[in-house]
């Protein structure tokens, strides 16, 4: 099997890194093509587990899986490239925020696409990504897809590209809203006298701290702030400070926000 990744961009160069340690391809079995002729030569220099290429005609006769994970804004100009030379039998998968699977199919001629939505800590292995497919892809050819997704953290299958929409407004966008909550937190520690670096530390640290102890329990989020929180407590003035200032409903509001934007860039596409 031969998979071949259009776009060395974070997201595109990420994949690539993370299918490269995949146990079903082998050495060579994995080609990326940029049209950046420093990030080509960048490429040939530092990444020799690739097939590097800046010719389509080059390297999409041979793959079998195709990611694409160009701009949007650049995705016409693709399309019309691959609709002169792909095969029936090729498998799309696309990362392109807001590209629907119809505008795929009819774009290029194809029957076989995945859409997915990555986010960003799968640049260090903790992604999440969901994804769905037209009905043309076999359910062993999902099989590949998702092990291939994986390789860069967890891949979720759904049912419609709805949920896709929706992933976009809680994992695709959420790492922003974590920074957003991080940033607040290490401003108020600053302000309380705090050097960047222990600012910093003492947030990363709670972090990670939190999301663990969620990880390895059973207990809700609720749960967890009950624990936390005595009554008359500093955690609990906390917490009530946010629900006074309607904190939860804010980010919900946020979470659809991005929701939204999502339907309608497929909309606009």
């Amino acid at each position: 099997m031969k998979v071949l990744v259009i776009g060395a961009g974070n997201m595109g160069l990420t994949y690539a890194q993370g299918m490269s340690k995949s146990k079903f391809l082998k050495k060579k079995d994995l080609m990326i093509l940029d049209a950046l002729p420093e990030k080509i030569q960048t490429l040939k220099k530092e990444a020799p587990q690739f097939d590097v290429y800046a010719k389509l005609e080059d390297c999409l006769p041979k793959a079998d899986i195709i990611f694409l994970a160009v701009k949007p804004y650049h995705s016409a100009e693709l399309f019309e490239e691959i609709k002169k030379m792909v095969k029936p039998d090729q498998i799309l998968v696309s990362i392109m925020a807001g590209v629907t699977i119809e505008t795929m199919k009819e774009s290029m001629g194809v029957t076989k696409v995945v859409r997915a939505m990555p986010n960003l800590p799968a640049q260090v292995g903790k992604g999440v990504t969901s994804f769905t497919s037209s009905p043309e892809v076999s359910r062993l050819e999902l099989i590949t897809v998702e092990s291939l997704l994986s390789t860069t953290g967890k891949a979720l299958r759904v049912s419609n590209e709805n949920f896709i929409d929706a992933s976009t407004g809680i994992s695709g966008s959420g790492p922003a809203y974590v920074f957003y909550f991080m940033q607040s937190m290490m401003e108020a520690a600053l302000k309380m006298g705090f050097s960047s670096d222990d600012s910093k530390m003492l947030v990363a640290q709670t972090f990670e701290g939190a999301v663990e102890l969620f990880i390895q329990s059973d207990l809700s989020p609720n749960s967890w702030m009950d624990r936390v929180a005595s009554k008359g407590g500093t955690t609990r003035a906390a917490l009530d400070s946010m629900e006074d200032n309607n904190v939860k409903e804010l980010i919900k509001e946020a979470a659809y926000a991005a929701f939204d934007r999502a339907v309608e860039l497929g909309k606009e596409d």
